[in-house]
Formats: C-alpha cells, sequence, structure tokens
C-alpha cells in the first residue's frame, strides 16, 4: 500500500473542475508542486490536447452533467480517472472563498494525499448510459401529460365542466364527449398534445420492454416480484451494473438511500430519516413497487406480510415509512435474485434464527 502511495505521488495530477463551456484544470507535478493552471473548452478536440501534454496522468473530477463522457473520453485517451462524490467532499462545496480554480486544485492535493477521502463513483458504458436515458425521457413524457391533465382539469373546472376520473392513458378520449362543441374547439390542441404523448409513451414502453429481454435477460429474475415490471427491473440492472460490487447484498438499500441516516457521538445515536442518497428516480421506482405490494390488489407474500406487521394499527406516517421499508426489502430482494440468479419463492423458508422478532419489529417502526 505503500508502495501504491508513493507511485502516486510521483505522477502528474490534473485536477478538473467541470463547466458547460469551460473547464477549469490544475496540474500537480511529482513533488506536488503546481505546474500549470489554465482553462480548457468542453470538447474532445481541447480535451486531447490536454490528455496529449500529460500522458499516463491521473485526472480527478466531480461527478456532473459532463463527468460520464468526459471521463471515458480521457480514459481512451491513456489516463487514469477518478470521479469523485462531490456530496462527500465538504472541504471543496463548503470552503469559505469557493472558485472553479480552487475546486480543481483541491481534487488534484486530495487525489494526491489519499484518493479514498474523493468516494469514487463509477460511470457506465456509452450504451449503458443511452438506455438508462431512454427511461429517464418516457418519464419526462409521462411528466409533461401529468401536467397537461391537470392543467385541463383546472380550466374546466373554473368552467364548472367536472371530468370523471379515467385512466390517464383513455382521458383524451372521454374529455370529448363529456363537453359542449365550444369547450371542445377551445381544449383542442391540448387534447392533440395529450393524445400525442400517450402514443408516445406506449411506443417507449413497448421499446422499453423489448430492450429488457432481449439485451439484458437478466431482468427476467427480477420480473418475477409482482409489482416490478420491465422499467423497474432494466433500470435497476442499468443502476447497478455489476451485482457483484455488493459484497453484501443489504448494502444497496445504502446505495439506493433508503437507509436511515446517522448522526452519533457518545451516547447520543437518534434516529434519523433516510439519507435519499443515489438515484432519486430508481428510489421513486422501488416505492411505486412497494405501494403496489402493500395495496389491495397484490397477491398474498412474504414482503406483504412484513409490510403490513410494520404498518398494523399505525398512524399515516407510519404506513409511509413501512412502505420504504418494503422498498428496501425489496432492493435487497431484487439483488439477491439477480446474483443468485434463483427463482422467487413467495413464502421463503426461514430457519427459526431469521425470522423476524417482535422487538425487531418494533426498531423497524423507528427506523424505517
Amino acid at each position: 500500500m505503500r508502495e501504491q502511495q508513493n507511485n502516486r505521488q510521483e505522477r502528474t495530477i490534473i485536477g478538473l473542475d467541470l463547466g458547460d463551456r469551460w473547464h477549469r484544470f490544475c496540474v500537480l507535478g511529482e513533488s506536488g508542486q503546481v505546474v500549470k493552471e489554465g482553462s480548457v473548452a468542453n470538447n474532445r478536440v481541447a480535451l486531447s490536447e490536454l490528455s496529449s501534454r500529460y500522458p499516463g496522468a491521473l485526472v480527478v473530477m466531480e461527478a456532473g452533467c459532463h463527468s460520464p463522457w468526459v471521463s471515458r473520453h480521457l480514459e481512451q485517451a491513456g489516463c487514469e480517472v477518478i470521479v469523485s462524490n462531490p456530496r462527500k467532499t465538504r472541504a471543496i462545496y463548503q470552503h469559505e472563498r469557493k472558485s472553479d480554480r480552487r475546486d480543481a486544485l483541491m481534487l488534484a492535493r486530495i487525489a494526491r494525499m489519499e484518493p479514498a477521502l474523493l468516494y469514487p463513483v463509477g460511470h457506465g458504458s456509452e450504451e449503458a448510459q443511452q438506455d438508462l436515458l431512454r427511461i429517464k425521457l418516457r418519464d419526462s413524457l409521462v411528466r409533461a401529460r401529468v401536467g397537461l391533465i391537470n392543467s385541463l382539469r383546472f380550466t374546466l373546472k373554473s368552467l364548472g365542466y367536472t371530468i370523471a376520473n379515467p385512466s390517464t392513458e383513455r382521458f383524451h378520449k372521454v374529455i370529448q364527449s363529456a363537453l359542449p362543441e365550444s369547450v371542445v374547439q377551445m381544449i383542442a390542441p391540448s387534447v392533440q398534445a395529450i393524445e400525442e404523448l400517450s402514443l408516445r409513451i406506449k411506443l417507449l414502453d413497448r421499446e422499453i420492454r423489448t430492450l429488457a429481454h432481449t439485451k439484458y435477460p437478466e431482468t427476467s429474475w427480477l420480473e418475477q416480484i409482482p409489482g416490478v415490471g420491465p422499467i423497474t427491473a432494466l433500470y435497476f440492472v442499468l443502476k447497478i451494473g455489476d451485482p457483484a460490487r455488493f459484497e453484501r447484498v443489504r448494502d444497496v438499500g445504502a446505495f439506493i438511500g433508503l437507509c436511515p441516516r446517522r448522526d452519533q457521538s457518545g451516547e447520543n445515536d437518534p434516529q434519523l430519516r433516510i439519507s435519499k442518497r443515489g438515484d432519486a428516480y430508481l428510489r421513486r421506482l422501488l416505492v411505486s413497487s412497494a405501494q403496489y405490494i402493500l395495496g389491495p390488489f397484490a397477491p398474498p407474500s412474504a414482503l406483504r406480510q412484513y409490510g403490513l406487521a410494520l404498518a398494523a394499527g399505525a398512524t399515516a406516517r407510519a404506513k409511509k415509512r413501512a412502505v420504504v421499508a418494503v422498498a428496501r426489502k425489496l432492493a435487497v430482494l431484487l439483488l439477491t435474485l439477480w446474483k443468485n440468479k434463483s427463482s422467487y419463492q413467495t413464502f421463503p423458508q426461514h430457519s427459526s434464527r431469521e425470522k423476524m422478532r417482535t422487538n425487531d419489529l418494533e426498531r423497524l417502526r423507528c427506523i424505517a
């Protein structure tokens, strides 16, 4: 380990603070002195010129909008790249004299001292990123459709017309038959937009389903669980990447941000809310699946019993906590099925020491 540290300190290190038009960089020499500072344009040609000036350098940057393609490009150019978790580098984002120049310098100095302090994150391949963006673009279309529907409902309510509650996919068909012709003509552009969005979303659903079953066959193991569809399964697989990255399957809960934060000091160890770290959309998908599992139409299962036991006779807030607890347990179950490539058992046979005890339920009601 000492040899690795010496090798790191004897090489050129480049701190790179990413921006939309320009990136600020700071180059540290073998002895830790600042060799060069400046700006580089946000394009592949300029980044290639920078990497050719310092071949084999260690480049450090924070995760952000441009970090996936910039890190891949510099790695192809022969550099070693570390992508830092910006939420973990408080010395950078809470500095009293924060600037792009200082950020680049701090990234380089921390990497020279101990890269583990940067909490490195790993970006997937460009192909995986495109598949992820396909799902996120579908979500943006769904949000746009919901916004249009809510706008129409408010407009019609102000005119004295109340629309029944049809499904979102049928809204554009039902709304026109329940209104006078003059009102129909007024809202026609919005209705046509909703119809077009519904068609595009339906086509994207079909593409995502085909993509999951042909290109990522491991999603079939995850879709065994009722409430987990192709979108949730595919997004989970793409975000995790390699299931072997987790030595313990329980760690996936913290990765997604479904585990409680902790602020322990001395004898004080309060129970805090979940951290909400990681991918917010993946967390939302898992919570939606958990809500279905605890809903009235889900089939009986051990996971459902677990959640209902947490929420039994409790307040509305405690029921929300039960949903989060089921979402966390669902993430662990998904990773287990993926790693073991095993069939989903609705009621697995547990040993006596794995059975949930009453005090466990009480503890989970507090921290879920």
